[in-house]
C-alpha cells in the first residue's frame, strides 16, 4: 500500500521493513533526545542508558508473559509496566518519557495491531508513553508507588480514548450500547488487575527498599 506499511487481509496496517527500519531509527532517536534533555547538552550517561536498556528489555519480555489476554490488544502481563515506570523513578521526566516512547515503538515493531495512523500513535506513542509520567515523582518519598500509579493512569487514558474512537463499534458484540462504556470497562479490567497485583507487591516494605537500592545503583548514590 505505501513504503511503510501494507494491508493485511484482515484490515489492519502491517509494518515493511522499511517501516521497521523507520520505527526502530525513531526509538533509537528519542532515546537520545531524551538523554540529552535530562544531561542538559552535557552528553550521554553511559549508566543512564545501560539501566533504561535493561529496564526496557525486561519490560519487552515480561510483556510477552501474558497472565490474562483479551481480545483487540489487552493483556494482563507479568509486570512490565513497572519496569517501563522504572526510567522515569530513576532518572526523571524527560528520560522517563523518551524510554516509555521508545517502548511503545518497540511494541510497535514486535506486536503491531494498526488500523489508522490516529490510532497507532494513540495506542503505542501516547498510551505506552504515558508510562513516563512516572518522573513526575522521582525525587518525591514514595515516588515509585506515585509514578506506577500516575504512569498507569496516563496509559489508561489514551487506551480508553483509542478504544472509545477506534473501538467503539465491537461495544455491541460485548452487550454495550455506548462505546465509551465498553472502552471504559475493557481498558480498566486488564489494565486495573495488572495494577493492583503490582501494587500489593510494591507496598511490602522489603521489595519497596529493593528497588530503592536499585535506584541507588542507576543514579550513582552511595
Amino acid at each position: 500500500m505505501s513504503l511503510f506499511v501494507t494491508l493485511t487481509k484482515d484490515g489492519t496496517y502491517m509494518p515493511t521493513t522499511a517501516g521497521f527500519t523507520a520505527l526502530v531509527v525513531v526509538m533509537i532517536a528519542a532515546i537520545l533526545i531524551g538523554n540529552v534533555i535530562f544531561n542538559r547538552g552535557k552528553g550521554l550517561n553511559a549508566k543512564q542508558v545501560a539501566f533504561s536498556a535493561v529496564a526496557i528489555a525486561l519490560a519487552l519480555v515480561t510483556s510477552n508473559i501474558k497472565l490474562v489476554h483479551m481480545p483487540y490488544g489487552g493483556s494482563v502481563t507479568l509486570f512490565s509496566m513497572l519496569f517501563v515506570v522504572l526510567i522515569g523513578y530513576w532518572f526523571g521526566l524527560a528520560n522517563g518519557l523518551a524510554a516509555a516512547i521508545a517502548y511503545g515503538l518497540l511494541q510497535l515493531v514486535f506486536d503491531p495491531y494498526i488500523i489508522s495512523f490516529p490510532q497507532m500513535m494513540c495506542d503505542y506513542v501516547f498510551a505506552f508513553g504515558a508510562l513516563g509520567l512516572s518522573g513526575l515523582f522521582s525525587k518525591s518519598k514514595y515516588g515509585l508507588i506515585k509514578g506506577y500509579i500516575i504512569g498507569v493512569l496516563g496509559r489508561y487514558f489514551f487506551s480508553f480514548l483509542s478504544g472509545w474512537i477506534f473501538f467503539g463499534q465491537y461495544a455491541g458484540d460485548y452487550g454495550f450500547s455506548k462505546g465509551y462504556t465498553y472502552s471504559a470497562i475493557y481498558n480498566g479490567m486488564y489494565l486495573g488487575l495488572e495494577a493492583l497485583i503490582t501494587l500489593i507487591i510494591l507496598f511490602v516494605p522489603q521489595v519497596r527498599k529493593g528497588f530503592d537500592s536499585v535506584k541507588k545503583m542507576a543514579v550513582g548514590e552511595a
